[in-house]
């Protein structure tokens, strides 16, 4: 088995959730992390042809950032890459993962893996806008979850013609997708993981670089994984704790072996930064603050502090959102010595 592309190749990034990564969640994670590369929601390309700067637009703190593109015309993807690329995004992806319902009905997500010469059109009608285009996908559909059974000639055919099409990096959910019966949530636990199979992908095509996905719920589980695949996915966990990814950049700086030592981010100065974002775009300070409920997983108070913000933000008007976020944090205790400090963090991503 070849070693992984390359090590600067390696990174850890979060994957695209709806009502989840939006850009005011993916800044909040940019306060934790500089070198995690963070994802957009999933949005059809229609509606960024439609409404490109209300589906685009993002701070410059962001990057590294990926837009993800959902649909099935390669007209409109193409349409929609560049309008991404004229806005900046570092990379653009195609979902090819999605089992919702709502998606198959529309004829995209993990249902266009039957059709590969489909998603290679897709793929080639996006690629002339000079940022790179990559795909995320299942190890394979299934009708049924009484069929589990995956097949690897399948699968390598998909992601041949995907590559003979223009696409080099994959980011592989290492689970089929099961198109019926089976809800969204459901299509993430019930069919089982099989990362063998993407390290199958990697002796099969030395020259792409492949990100595996699926179940990893802490940064701990990525070292050994970033020794065999060129990248980790981390998903539902980091919405659950977003505090989780801090200890990113200290994994990337000694895997990639620089001279750097990453400061480890403390939640009240995040909460602190958040804060001044509000105070700047008031207006947004419901969408901002829904996102930090769980800024302050495992903290002494946590439950407290969720609680009071989760009931007291219905009821509070967007200008006395920051102050009811400074009203929240006083239920949080200290844990260590570390978490005095208050002051707002400088962020160095821009």
């Amino acid at each position: 088995m070849r070693e992984a592309l390359s090590i600067k190749n390696k990174r850890i990034s979060i994957a695209p959730m709806m009502e989840v990564t939006d850009r005011y969640f993916r800044l909040m994670l940019r306060w934790i992390s500089i070198g995690a590369h963070l994802y957009t929601e999933m949005v059809h390309a229609r509606a960024v042809i439609a409404h490109p700067a209300r589906y685009l637009s993002y701070s410059s703190a962001e990057h590294p950032v990926i837009l993800q593109l959902g649909g099935d015309s390669p007209a409109e993807l193409g349409e929609a890459a560049r309008l991404g690329a004229e806005f900046g995004y570092d990379e653009i992806n195609l979902n090819c993962g999605c089992p919702s319902d709502r998606v198959q009905r529309g004829g995209f997500g993990a249902c266009l893996m039957a059709d590969p010469d489909l998603v290679a059109r897709c793929v080639s009608a996006m690629t002339p806008f000079g940022v790179p285009i990559t795909v995320k996908h299942r190890i394979g559909i299934t009708d049924s979850a009484s069929d589990l059974t995956v097949s690897y000639p399948k699968l390598r055919q998909f992601v041949q013609t995907l590559y003979d099409a223009g696409c080099s990096r994959f980011i592989v959910h290492a689970r089929l997708a099961v198109l019926g019966g089976l809800s969204p949530a459901e299509n993430r636990s019930v069919p089982p993981l099989d990362f063998e199979i993407v390290s199958n992908l990697i002796d099969d095509f030395p020259n792409a670089a492949f990100e595996i996905n699926g179940g990893i719920k802490t940064i701990a589980e990525c070292e050994p994984l970033l020794a065999k695949y060129d990248g980790v996915m981390i998903g539902r966990a980091v919405r659950d704790n977003p505090m989780m990814i801090a200890g990113v950049d200290s994994l990337l700086s000694e895997i990639k072996a620089t001279d750097s030592q990453p400061s480890i981010p403390d939640p009240h100065r995040v909460v602190q930064s958040m804060i001044l974002n509000i105070e700047e775009t008031p207006d947004m300070a419901h969408l901002v603050a829904r996102h930090m409920l769980n800024i302050f997983h495992s903290y002494p108070g946590a439950r407290a502090y969720r609680r009071f913000l989760s009931e007291q933000l219905p009821e509070t008007e967007h200008k006395d959102v920051a102050d009811l976020l400074r009203e929240a944090v006083k239920r949080i205790g200290k844990k260590s010595e570390q978490t005095e400090t208050s002051t707002p963090l400088q962020n160095t991503a821009a």
